[in-house]
């Protein structure tokens, strides 16, 4: 199969309501062509299309990465070149997509585990954009339930609650989502006050994509400060 013929492929793919079987077909494919399709999944404007691109993105560079390591770096830096101003581009997807692929692989996750918290500092790499930190809260939130002590052992809890005071509530309520993940109970009064906000929310969890309440997302967190959920794949 040519690139076109694979890129038509997985697109189609991605655009199912099956997941599960999307990403085990895609995981049978080459990875090269693979991976660079799943790169125009991750900036689609198709919200389905991009989420499931972002899960795929994870598994598909966690096989790669236990295949050949160094293939999966240049993946993971090409993420980081995305991001980086002198790139001419925006890096749409890539806050999300870097971060499945951290909690999808361990060596990745040693390797590259700092970036997201690099990503909020205003004395690293920060990202201006309100659609792109939805994205690092996100990402954030999804490394929690994997590996939150990786984020511990990066001083994440010096980071992230500033973003709690972000204009935009979909940064908000990932932030509050990934604190209640990290276990930080010094926060519950702040989660308890975002707890009441009734602004809509694009969430996406579990491979489903739903439109819930910041104030839903702020809840979630302080019940998982009580009762925390066991780590995710």
């Amino acid at each position: 199969m040519g690139f076109q013929a694979i890129k038509i492929e997985v697109l189609t793919l991605l655009r199912q309501e099956d997941l599960a079987g999307a990403v085990a077909r895609l995981r049978q494919l080459p990875k090269s062509p693979t991976i660079k399709a799943l790169f125009s999944g991750i900036c689609h404007n198709d919200e389905r299309l991009h989420w499931h691109a972002v899960t795929a993105m994870g598994r598909v560079v966690a096989d790669l990465a236990d295949e050949e390591m160094e293939a999966a770096r240049i993946v993971m830096r090409r993420f980081m070149w995305s991001l980086n101003d002198e790139s001419g581009g925006i890096g749409w997807g890539v806050p999300e997509a870097m971060a499945e692929c951290i909690a999808m692989h361990e060596g990745l996750a040693a390797e590259y585990g700092h970036m997201p918290v690099a990503y909020m500092r205003e004395d690293g790499y920060y990202l201006e954009y309100e659609v792109l930190q939805r994205g690092l809260m996100w990402g954030l939130g999804r490394i929690a339930e994997v590996r939150p002590e990786l984020l511990l052992a990066k001083q994440v809890l010096t980071y992230l609650p500033p973003y709690l005071d972000s204009t935009d509530p979909a940064v908000r309520g990932l932030a509050a989502l990934a604190l209640g993940r990290l276990q930080a109970q010094d926060f519950a009064p702040r989660l308890a006050t975002l707890a009441t906000s009734q602004a809509p929310v694009r969430y996406y969890s579990n491979g489903l994509l739903t439109t819930i309440s910041e104030g839903e997302l702020a809840t979630l967190a302080l019940g998982q400060l009580h009762h925390p959920a066991p780590h995710a794949a």
